[in-house]
């Protein structure tokens, strides 16, 4: 009888396999998105670098703005690898996927700091941010807040992940408390100049802090990579990794060291993103139809390129508003999670 049902192929389910993806169906679709993705990311790269440049092409006026535009997409590679990857990561070891690294505090911290200066020196307070030196003090602030706030709620023998993102969100609403508090005694033309710096732009990051926010990238990038297997462990809960002979606490102390140094580098780059991540995030959980971090991380990374990098080519060459690009990536990226928090119950 089975050899008949074989024969005349009235069994032609395909088997269930074991592995990052349900079939092979699933796997093809994996790759082929990841290419289309790879694709735009491509196209949306070389428009940026040659749309609308006003000399004629192979001149050496030309390669010089095709030069200095470049440093705009390396600008954009490094936040959307940043945000992507902590965002995923964070999502994991908080075992919560409505909630980004912003919670922690970076950004708030980095409002308090910007105000700060404003508030003590006025408009060249926005001057005496920039700099290496002013780069490298951010981000070695906003993770030693993290390590402190991590040290402190998750090392003790009662640690605890929701009271330290709880304390996190007090934190970030007291630091920007302070920072509202500064910013109503500041004299108009001091307030007009510290908005337009606290909205994340790619303008707002210098060639200078490349050097220093790309290696901070790689490395961060590259040991969340290595660590992808034991963070689909970590996905698994406590009780679970612990059964399966995973480090669950220490393994959690790791990772968000690692999202503490993406999320800083971001932030002190360019300034504050809240939502992109989260955006990103959530659209690779979509797209590539897996939870295994090895295929989720390019996926998100490929995505928010072409999110950001997309809105930035729109926003510059269609609508000459540049500067807008945090605006609508924000607004889009609240309103998916809007929509998100409305269908928590069926995600």
């Amino acid at each position: 009888m089975l050899a008949d049902t074989n024969r005349t192929g009235t069994d032609t389910a395909p088997a269930p396999q074991s592995g990052a993806f349900r079939d092979d169906r699933s796997r093809r679709r994996y790759w082929i998105l990841l290419t289309v993705l790879g694709v735009v990311s491509a196209a949306l790269a070389v428009g940026l670098l040659t749309w609308d440049n006003p000399l004629p092409f192979g001149t050496t006026g030309f390669w010089r703005i095709v030069e200095l535009r470049a440093t705009s997409i390396v600008v954009i590679a490094v936040v959307v690898t940043c945000q992507a990857l902590a965002t995923v990561a964070f999502q994991t070891v908080t075992n919560n996927r409505i909630i980004t690294p912003s919670i922690m505090g970076f950004e708030a911290l980095y409002v308090a700091i910007s105000t700060g200066s404003v508030y003590f020196l006025g408009a060249a307070g926005v001057v005496a941010l920039q700099g290496v030196p002013q780069f490298l003090l951010q981000v070695v602030l906003m993770v030693g807040l993290a390590l402190a706030l991590y040290g402190w709620l998750l090392s003790g023998r009662y640690g605890n992940m929701q009271v330290m993102l709880l304390v996190g969100i007090v934190i970030g609403g007291g630091l920007g408390s302070v920072s509202t508090f500064m910013q109503r005694l500041l004299t108009p033309s001091d307030f007009d100049v510290l908005t337009a710096w606290l909205f994340g732009s790619i303008s707002n990051a210098h060639v200078d802090y490349l050097p220093i926010a790309i290696p901070l990238c790689i490395v961060a990038s590259a040991l969340l990579w290595i660590r992808a297997r034991r963070l689909d462990v970590v996905a698994l809960g406590k009780d679970a990794a612990t059964n399966l002979g995973l480090h669950h606490r220490a393994e959690v102390m790791i990772v968000l060291f690692l999202v503490s140094i993406l999320m800083a580098t971001s932030t002190a780059l360019i300034g504050p993103m809240t939502f992109l991540g989260f955006l990103v995030a959530t659209l690779a959980y979509q797209f590539a139809g897996t939870h295994d971090h090895r295929f989720v991380f390019p996926v998100a990374a490929l995505t928010g390129f072409v999110v950001l990098a997309g809105a930035y080519f729109v926003l510059e060459h269609v609508f000459y508003a540049e500067g807008a690009v945090s605006i609508i990536v924000e607004a889009v990226g609240g309103s998916v999670f809007l929509y998100v928090i409305l269908r928590k119950g069926r995600l």
